[in-house]
C-alpha cells in the first residue's frame, strides 16, 4: 500500500539530509508531498550549489540532473554531498517496485492538501529544522504551510519528526525540544553515530535518513544494526 508522507525543508544546515530522504523515501515506493521555505532554498545554495525555484518548482534541480553550468565532475561532487548515488535504491531492504511520486506545494499555499486534517497522511518530517521552525511548531504560531502541516499532525496524532541540525543548543532550544515531544512529537536530531563502520560522508547521511525511515516505519538497510 502507498504511504503518503509530508517533508518540509527548513532553513537549518543540513540541507544533505533533506535531499537524501528525499531519494530514499521515493525509491521506496513513498508518495512524498514536498514544501521548502525561503531559508531553505538559500541554505541549499549557498550548501550544495544547487538552484530551486520555488515559484516556478523543477523537481529535477533536487534529484540535481539538471543544474546548468556544471561540469560533470562538479554534478558528482555535489550528488556526493547530498548523499545520493545512482545506486541509492539499492540501500532498501523491500524494494517497493515502483517508484514513488513527489508532489510539490509552495510554503505560502494555505489550499494545499496538507494543509488540512482530513487529508490522510502517514506522517511528516521537517528535515532539517531550524529553530524558528521549532519554536514555531511548540507555541502554534502558524506563519506558513511548513507551520500548518505540523500542526495538522499533531492534532491528528499523526507521526511528526523533528530534525533539528543546531550546536551548541541554548535552554530556549533545549526548553522548545522537551515541548515539542510532549506535544507528540518526535525530536530526531541530525547526530549520526560512528559504530557502523563509517568509511564515507554518506554512511553518517544514511545514518539519520535511515534513522528517520525507522521512525515511519520504512524497512530499509541503510546502516549496520547494533549487534549485527
Amino acid at each position: 500500500m502507498k504511504r503518503n508522507i509530508v517533508v518540509a525543508i527548513t532553513g537549518a544546515s543540513g540541507a544533505t539530509y533533506a535531499l537524501r530522504l528525499l531519494d530514499v523515501l521515493l525509491a521506496a515506493g513513498c508518495d512524498v508531498h514536498l514544501t521548502i521555505s525561503s531559508a531553505a532554498q538559500t541554505v541549499m545554495k549557498q550548501e550544495l550549489g544547487i538552484s530551486v525555484d520555488l515559484d516556478a518548482f523543477d523537481s529535477s534541480a533536487l534529484m540535481l540532473d539538471s543544474q546548468r553550468g556544471m561540469t560533470d565532475r562538479k554534478l558528482a561532487d555535489v550528488r556526493s554531498l547530498a548523499g545520493i548515488s545512482s545506486e541509492s535504491s539499492n540501500v532498501l531492504s523491500v524494494a517497493s517496485g515502483e517508484q514513488g511520486r513527489l508532489s510539490y506545494y509552495h510554503y505560502r499555499d494555505y489550499m494545499a492538501p496538507i494543509a488540512s486534517g482530513s487529508f490522510l497522511t502517514d506522517g511528516m518530517v521537517v528535515c532539517p529544522c531550524s529553530s524558528g521552525t521549532l519554536s514555531a511548531i511548540v507555541y502554534g504560531t502558524s506563519a506558513n504551510l511548513i507551520h500548518r502541516a505540523a500542526e495538522v499532525h499533531l492534532k491528528e496524532r499523526r507521526k511528526l519528526i523533528l530534525v533539528p541540525r543546531e550546536t551548541p543548543l541554548s535552554i530556549v532550544q533545549l526548553k522548545n525540544m522537551i515541548q515539542a515531544a510532549e506535544a507528540g512529537a518526535v525530536v530526531l536530531p541530525a547526530s549520526p553515530g560512528f559504530y557502523h563502520g563509517v568509511t564515507s560522508i554518506q554512511d553518517l547521511i544514511d545514518f539519520v535518513a535511515g534513522r528517520i525511515c525507522d521512525q515511519l516505519g520504512i524497512e530499509n538497510t541503510m546502516i549496520r544494526r547494533w549487534g549485527d
